[in-house]
Formats: structure tokens, sequence, C-alpha cells
């Protein structure tokens, strides 16, 4: 027994002797709570592993985290209120507009990141660290904090998969069926909806080549002394990205083996205990509860009146209790089968067996925990890629959408009749659920893993592919397919002309044949 011990004991030592502990910078300023809480879980989650973790954020954790450092950028905070006053007409301007004001958004965050005085002075710092995982989205310049830290780069997606992270890794994105995160489209597209989802891939091409990237340029070359490599080559070689979604959840598509999928690393797992006032409401529900939440990014007490009061005279006349994420501490005319508050533990809220259902904006992080716990949703898309996912909600059968412009007391009534008296949402939002749980390692685990991949293998660029290297008429191939076809119909039109020449040749002996024995009769 006590040999068995010793040898016990020895194991264990030798398995803690060669875990190793990384310094690891994250880089998660985007002012967006739902971004943070991606980021952040994937930080924290690595902290708990025993690594040493900085945190660049506009937001700045509660209670004190072992391992845990944050390096505060509340100038994000501001530039992101000022931008959310407008984001309700996001929905009403044209997809060439917003996505020109969206692009424009990220270089200003950006801006502010690099000229931010606690940025510049960890940038001037003689920190080390082992690792940079950098959150991509509209924010390329900030790629040259890896650099200054001579670390290797992880880049972390909370929006799922798009052109900016496809950069970045050489994954392919098929325009006959991966559609365009801005449009509403499935992935099986009528010949119209394919026209519009390569436009829009065209117009994305090339505002980002020729409009947006010279801007992110431009903050890079002034925020980063020289030497440094450009901008351009630096996005070429990041080891690895993280993408915040999962086929199950969204549908599969083709990725090179550096682009991985983690959908759902901010999904609570371990179901904690309601706030008591809230559990008894929701469960003195005789017929279930609806738990109706817009995000983080706009609140219900900014929406117009007559959206506000189509919304409470539709959920007065329910037999359903309802659950409103409503920010202030009174709501007018709240009628008692509703519950406000400004904050709820959605992940929580949503695992309760008597919640049936969940009107949501459509939001990354909501879908994914939805399609977890097995909620059915209604969706009112705001802007974003908000409509993607609930198009997608609709092709797989868990959802329903709501237009915000036609929202009325009938119009909405008879939206969540439909879901409350059809059973066919629930059952398929179950079955997906089932399917999403079904990984080998949870997407924090998994995501853990491969920082660490990274970590041990420095850098792990033995998994950049060549494609990187090409350029765009080398990666189609279209130099090869020019001399490939010149090639044959050079060819093709040599076999012509002397085919051509030896039938003249053929002619003339007949003809001269022909003659002969016409002089010879004569």
């Amino acid at each position: 027994m006590k040999l068995f011990n010793y040898t016990f004991a020895f194991l264990v030592c030798c398995l803690l002797a060669n875990v190793s502990s990384y310094k690891i910078l994250g880089v998660f300023p985007f002012a967006a709570t739902s971004h943070y809480i991606v980021g952040s879980s994937l930080m924290k989650g690595l902290a708990e592993k025993g690594h040493d973790v900085t945190i660049i954020a506009a937001f700045k954790e509660k209670s004190p985290i072992k391992n845990f450092k944050t390096i505060l950028v509340p100038e994000a905070v501001a530039l992101m209120e000022e931008t959310k006053k407008d984001i309700i007409n996001y929905r009403n301007k044209g997809i060439l507009e917003s996505l020109a004001e969206f692009y424009e958004m990220g270089i200003n965050m950006t801006q502010v990141t690099l000229e931010s005085a606690n940025v510049k002075k960890l940038l001037k710092s003689n920190e080390k660290f082992d690792l940079v995982i950098n959150e991509i989205f509209l924010n390329e310049a900030a790629l040259g904090i890896a650099h200054v830290f001579k670390a290797p780069i992880i880049g972390v997606s909370t929006f799922g998969s798009s052109q900016w992270t496809t950069d970045l890794v050489g994954s392919p994105t098929p325009p006959s069926y991966i559609p365009n995160p801005f449009l509403g489209f499935s992935t099986k597209m009528s010949l119209v909806e394919r026209v519009g989802n390569l436009a829009q891939a065209h117009f994305d091409r090339i505002y980002f080549d020729h409009f947006y990237i010279h801007k992110q340029e431009k903050i890079y070359n002034k925020a980063f002394p020289d030497p440094k490599p450009a901008l351009d080559q630096l996005r070429k070689n990041v080891s690895l990205v993280l993408l915040n979604t999962h086929f199950s959840l969204a549908f599969p598509r083709p990725y090179v083996p550096n682009m991985i999928e983690v959908g759902g690393m901010q999904v609570n797992r371990k179901t904690k205990e309601l706030p008591a006032d809230m559990k008894k409401f929701i469960e003195s529900a005789e017929h279930g509860v609806i738990y109706f939440s817009m995000g983080s990014n706009l609140k219900s007490n900014t929406l117009p009146k007559e959206k506000r009061d189509a919304l409470l005279n539709t959920f007065k006349t329910l037999k359903q209790k309802v659950l409103w994420k409503w920010e202030d501490p009174n709501l007018p005319g709240k009628p008692d089968n509703v519950f406000i508050s400004a904050w709820f533990p959605q992940d929580d809220v949503l695992a309760h067996p008597n919640v049936k259902a969940f009107i949501t904006h459509g939001g990354l992080l909501s879908t994914t925990e939805t399609i977890y716990h097995g909620t059915p949703v209604i969706g009112i898309p705001m802007f974003g890629d908000q409509f993607l996912n609930m198009a997608q909600a609709v092709k797989g059968g868990f959802g329903l959408i709501a237009d915000y412009n036609l929202l009325s007391v009938d119009y909405l009534k008879g939206i969540i009749n439909e879901m409350m008296t059809n059973d066919k949402y629930t059952k398929q939002i179950q079955a997906m659920s089932k399917r999403y749980r079904d990984q080998p390692l949870t997407p924090l685990e998994t995501a853990i893993y491969w920082v660490e991949y990274v970590c041990r293998h420095n850098g792990a660029y033995h998994l950049r592919n060549s494609g990187m290297d090409l350029s765009f008429i080398q990666y189609h191939n279209i130099d090869a397919i020019a001399v490939l076809y010149g090639v044959l119909f050079i060819v093709l039109f040599v076999i012509f002309k002397v085919v051509k020449f030896v039938l003249s040749l053929a002619v003339g002996t007949k003809n001269q044949k022909k003659g002969k024995k016409k002089s010879h009769r004569e």
C-alpha cells in the first residue's frame, strides 16, 4: 500500500512539474458588455489554470481574481455610450451605410484604445508576455501590441467568423453557401440571394482593402515606433483564431487547422440559485414564463413610446408571466404579470424549466445560451449579425422573427401564441441543445487547450498554411488558369494550322492527280 502511495505521489509530482505557467496578455477593449463577457471568460479560465493574466479592457471585475490584472480603458466606454444613442436607428439604414458606420466605429475604438494613458504606460513598461490574445473586431492596429512584447498572437472573434478573421489564417469563405454576417440569409440561398451575397462580399473586400485598412495602418504607424513589420505582414502571422461559434449552433463550413470553434465559452454550466423574489415569481407562473431582454447595448427604456406601449399591451393580455429587462426602477403602466429588473442572471433564468420562451434581440451570446438551455426564441433583430442569427433560428425551426417596424399588439401576440401553442419549436431547440452539448471538451476547455498549445510550441507556426503567402491572383489560380488555357489554345491553334496545311497539301495533290488524268485523256 505504501509503495502504491509513493508511486502515485511521484507520478503526481512529475505531472505537476510538466505543467507550465505562462504570462498572457488579453486585448479586449471594445466597450460592449457582450464582447467583454466572452473575452473575460477565456482570460478568467486561464487565470484559474494558474497562468498570470493581464487584460486590457473597458470594464473591471467587481471582485478581485487571483492571477488576473486589468488595464482599464475608460475612454472606450465614453465612446460606446455616444454610439449607443443612435443604435436603435441602425436597422432603418441601408446595408452599405450601416457597414461604413460600423467600420468607422472600429477605427474610433482602436484609436482611443491605443491613445489611452494606461495602455501607453503598459507598452513602455518592461513587462514580458509569452502570448498576446487579441480580440479581432475592427481593431487590426492593436496587433502591434504583440510586436512590442515580441509575443505570438492568438485572435479571438467574439462575433463569429467573418472576413476580418478568415483573412488572418487563410480560411476559405465560399459565398455560394456561406452568408454574409450582415445579411439575413441562410446557407441555402436562392439565385437572387446568392447574387446579393456575392455583391456584398465584393463590396466588403473593396471597402476593406482600399479604404478601411489604410486608416488602421495610419493608427498603427502612429502608435508603434520603428522598426516594425508592415501591418499586413503582422496580420498574416497570427498563430491561431478562436471563434465564438460552433457548427451545431450555426452551420458547418470549411476551416484551416488553426481556426477553432469555441462558441459558448461564457455559458454557465453550473446553475446558480435565482434571487428569492425572482424565483418565487417564476415558479408561481401556472402557464410558464417568457423572458424578454434586448441585450446590453440597446436598453428597453430607450424604446419609442409606441413600441413600449405595444409590448406592455401585449404582455398584459398573456396568461404567461413575463420577465422584462427594464433599466429604470419603475415602468409606468406595468401589469401584475410583468417582473422588471435592470439585470437578470440570464443563464440561470434560461435554465429554469418554467421559462418557456425568450424574446431577444438575437445577439450571438443570447442565441448560444438559449440553445444550450433549450429555450425557443422570438427574435427582434436590430443590427449587425442579429439578422443572420435569427434567420438561422427560423431555418433551424427553433425561433420566430418579429419585425421591429411592425410591432403591434395583434402582430406580437400572434407570434407569441404560435410559439406557446406549437411544441415543435421547443422540441427542435432541445434537439439542438443535445447536439451542442455533445462535445469531448467544453468550449472553454477547448480554448484553454489551444492557448496552451500555442505557448508550448512557441507560436505554433507549423499550423500556418501556405495560402497566406499567395496573392489574390495566385490563390485563385488565375495565373495558372491563364497559362493552362493559353497553352491549350496555342496547341489547338497549332494543330488546327497543321491539319489545315496537311489538308491543303492533300487537296493540292488530289487536284494535281486529277489534272494529270485529264491531260492524259486529251
